[in-house]
């Protein structure tokens, strides 16, 4: 969420950098500038009321001890009357605080100066690109492989649930148990703390990462306790630290989770988004950044580059892309796309987004550290898939199926328990 300082001092500003995202934010800002100056003048209201009702308390007993029994009276029916009236404007005050909380919700994060310009993801920017993309005769999709070899089964998961709902078997099963173990490991290796956290959240956790009220419809929702299921673990993982206070040395924050997922996909058909290519429960291995200010694009440089050791170590051709303002999320200033090579679908499959969200998520949320002078500022707040499976299964079965079979890349035997899947 932007802050009110921010919307003040550099509407402008503001106004130029999200159009990139494609949104017009000159009249919602127009408004909450306009809903700012309402609660400014309403508390100076409330405070110049204050002022002479606690004035005429002090008046009221000197003019009792002087024997002024009707000035005091007279007094009093005032305070009375004040008192009615600083319970009308408090009540305009809270309506106006609604509203402009209504209305600041509204908009999305500034994007990052480096961000392209762009409306959909035919703008985005290839950044660079690793691996060797492997020419197979006849290839099969992975939804065939995964018949072929009973490692997934798409029509059992429709029975149990509906579509999006795929039920591992043998060693599709243990080839998904594989790899959250490798990511989990390579990421605490590298110094992030494992956690791990309900699936289930308050809507107080899914505002404070912004996907409240931005993605409501997306997010499957237990209407009888009011939780929501996660569509990431950057939801529950992040608010850790909602309203915490936290100090300068104890940057940085790093974390990593292993969850499945769900999300409400909009229903539609075709290869893009048939077997794993879109499901609406999917396992997926998180890293999390809090950072200072002034360190968080060194810190998304860091987080990007380990995303993509981990890509080289599953020996699949990948390229990342940065997005264009039209096709990043509401609450990022800056997104990295991680895309693997399907051979046999002859395209690339989407894996992680690694992202910056400066400090509107912090702000939502209420997370804060104290600088050097002892004032609260806001901090910033990264997150990134490392990986999500679907796609990544995918692209190991599509990439390494031979004529005996599907083989597994090096690293991950160490945790498969198998050299391939026959």
């Amino acid at each position: 969420m932007l802050t009110l300082k921010q919307l003040r001092d550099n509407s402008a500003f503001i106004i130029e950098r999200l159009n990139i995202k494609g949104f017009d934010a000159e009249n919602i800002i127009n408004e909450v500038i306009k809903l700012d100056d309402n609660r400014k003048a309403i508390q100076t209201k409330l405070d110049t009321n204050l002022a002479e009702q606690n004035s005429i308390a002090k008046e009221i007993g000197m003019l009792f001890k002087q024997g002024k029994q009707t000035e005091a009276e007279a007094a009093k029916q005032r305070s009375v009357e004040l008192k009615e009236l600083s319970k009308k404007m408090q009540d305009e005050q809270a309506e106006n605080e609604k509203r402009l909380s209504e209305k600041i919700v509204l908009l999305p994060n500034i994007p990052h100066t480096s961000v392209p310009v762009g409306k959909t993801a035919d703008d985005n920017v290839e950044v660079r690109r690793g691996g060797i993309i492997k020419e197979l005769n006849d290839a099969l999709p992975h939804w065939e492989l995964a018949k072929k070899y009973d490692i997934i089964d798409f029509e059992l998961g429709v029975k149990l649930t509906g579509a999006g709902f795929p039920v591992y078997k043998g060693k599709g099963a243990r080839l998904q148990r594989a790899l959250i173990s490798m990511f989990l490991d390579i990421n605490t290796a590298a110094g992030y703390l494992e956690i791990e956290p309900p699936i289930v959240v308050n809507e107080d956790s899914g505002f404070g990462t912004g996907q409240l009220p931005d993605k409501e419809g997306q997010m499957y929702h237990a209407q009888l306790d009011n939780f929501y299921l996660i569509p990431t673990a950057e939801v529950p993982v992040t608010n850790i630290y909602r309203d915490v206070i936290l100090n300068k040395s104890d940057f940085p924050v790093k974390m990593t989770a292993y969850t499945p997922c769900f999300r409400r996909e909009a229903g539609s058909y075709g290869k893009d988004v048939r077997g794993l290519n879109r499901l609406h429960q999917f396992d997926k291995v998180e890293i999390v950044e809090l950072s200072l200010p002034e360190n968080s694009y060194q810190a998304l440089d860091r987080m990007v580059n380990h995303v993509e050791e981990i890509i080289k170590q599953l020996e699949l051709p990948y390229r990342i892309i940065r997005l264009c303002g039209g096709d990043m999320s509401f609450t990022s200033a800056l997104t990295y796309d991680f895309e693997v090579y399907s051979e046999a679908q002859k395209r690339w499959l989407e894996v992680s987004s690694v992202s910056n969200f400066e400090s509107f998520q912090a702000n939502r949320l209420k997370l804060r550290y104290r600088d050097e002078n002892k004032k609260t500022q806001l901090a910033h707040t990264l997150n990134g898939s490392s990986l999500a499976l679907p796609r990544i299964v995918a692209a190991l079965l599509e990439n390494n199926q031979t004529e005996h079979g599907i083989l597994m890349p090096e690293l991950l035997q160490k945790y498969t328990g198998f050299e391939k899947i026959d």
